[in-house]
């Protein structure tokens, strides 16, 4: 069991092309942002809470969540999207501590959008924000989603800013296109793997 490391960062930052990096290095990697659709497909204990909150319509027919219809739900009212979270951010949380008790190498890395809204970041041993200028990331994900510069700016503001996430990370890696992301990247592998042997 190695050190618990987190990797955030806003919209367009790049931080799942970052992750990427260490993924090739050979670091086991929990997405925890696809590991939540998973299991609000597999947990029964998740659907009944869900079934319970949202109602059984939740679920379409073939028992799978019925994405459309939860986020018409809770897009539109505050109360019932932290309703949601209360709900699915604790079983991610556990499930991704699970994970990387399992793992074997020095440390393990896990990508989550709201690592630091969610609370999952007080589980883990050191944290990574991943940024960009905001004329980058909004380039990036009209490019990627074919949206508007406005869609993109709304979806920004909606987040956490990455000063407010700057207090709370240890680590920044920046992605602005002009810093070589690599040598970034490679210099915090070395200290997770020094930390780690250091805490044996």
């Amino acid at each position: 069991m190695g050190l618990k490391i987190g990797i955030t960062g806003g919209i367009g930052s790049g931080k799942s092309y970052v992750a990427k990096i260490f993924q090739a290095l050979g670091v086991p990697f929990y997405n925890a942002d696809k590991e939540a659709k998973d299991l609000m497909n597999s947990s029964a204990e998740l659907k009944a809470a869900l079934e319970k909150a949202f109602g059984a319509h939740v679920y379409a027919a073939d028992g799978k969540l019925d994405r459309a219809y939860l986020s018409s739900v809770v897009f539109k009212d505050k109360t019932k999207l932290a309703q949601l979270n209360a709900i699915v951010h604790p079983a991610v949380i556990q499930h991704g501590l699970d994970w990387a008790n399992l793992q074997t190498f020095a440390y393990s890395l896990k990508e989550a959008a709201l690592l630091f809204e969610s609370g999952s970041y007080k589980t883990l041993d050191f944290t990574i924000l991943v940024t960009a200028p905001t004329a980058i990331r909004v380039k990036r994900v009209m490019e990627r989603d074919a949206v508007t510069a406005q869609q993109v700016l709304e979806r920004i503001d909606k987040q956490m800013s990455d000063d407010e996430k700057r207090k709370l990370a240890d680590f920044e890696i920046v992605n602005d296109g002009s810093q070589p992301l690599l040598p970034q990247v490679l210099q915090l592998h070395d200290y997770f793997l020094k930390a780690s042997s250091d805490s044996l």
